[in-house]
């Protein structure tokens, strides 16, 4: 469940949800489909974290969480089910501290809209919690959310490294017609969006405190 720890949470606790809520092994063969690379021998070699640097880092802002949250989310990192039709993206990316040093086991929890502007409140399509790997790297497999009245194409998320405070923040697209009239929209969070109409690579990086 996505009830997000609070600061009192024991890390042992913590660390148990970590492991009953992830698979590790299917984890990481999706982590390398998207952020590897195949060399010559087709051996798959995975993009590094980003690199550690002197000065802290800037913190994700944060964002209204709106009123379609549903708490207790299943453990899931692929909402592409038979029920789920759109354009596919595969969104990924790193959660670090603000020196940069990469976060394991930092809890994600994402939901949006299908991709007719809808969002589920009978069951979780589209919803769903993980936690990063061990390099502070997590994965998700969506579609691209539909748009709905006032609002522009967005993700939400909320974060949460242990003992530290939630994040909530919202996510959006480069090029969307409706940014500029979304009084929610940052430029500072758009994806990185790479592909074509078959499918597209979103990436992001969050900066959390862990504190």
């Amino acid at each position: 469940m996505a009830r997000f720890v609070p600061s009192a949470f024991s890390r042992r606790r913590f660390l148990s949800a970590v492991s009953t809520a992830t698979v590790p092994v299917l984890f990481l063969s999706r982590v390398r489909s998207v952020f590897g690379r195949r060399d010559e021998n087709g051996s798959v070699q995975l993009e590094p974290t980003p690199a550690v640097g002197d000065d802290d880092l800037q913190l994700t802002p944060e964002e209204t969480a709106g009123p379609f949250f549903r708490p207790d989310s299943p453990a899931k990192t692929n909402f592409r089910e038979p029920s789920v039709t759109g354009v596919p993206v595969n969104v990924s990316g790193c959660v670090l501290d603000r020196r940069g040093k990469p976060i394991a086991g930092a809890l994600l929890d994402f939901w949006h809209a299908d991709s007719d502007g809808h969002y589920d409140f009978d069951g979780y399509r589209c919803r769903g919690h993980q936690f990063t790997d061990a390099n502070g790297r997590y994965l998700l497999e969506t579609i691209m959310p539909g748009l709905y009245p006032s609002r522009t194409r967005h993700y939400h998320v909320r974060l949460q490294a242990a003992h530290g405070p939630i994040l909530t923040t919202q996510l959006y697209f480069p090029g969307e017609p409706r940014n500029s009239d979304d009084f929610l929209f940052r430029r500072n969070l758009l994806l990185t969006m790479r592909g074509a109409k078959e499918g597209w690579n979103a990436t992001f990086n969050f900066v959390l405190k862990t504190s």
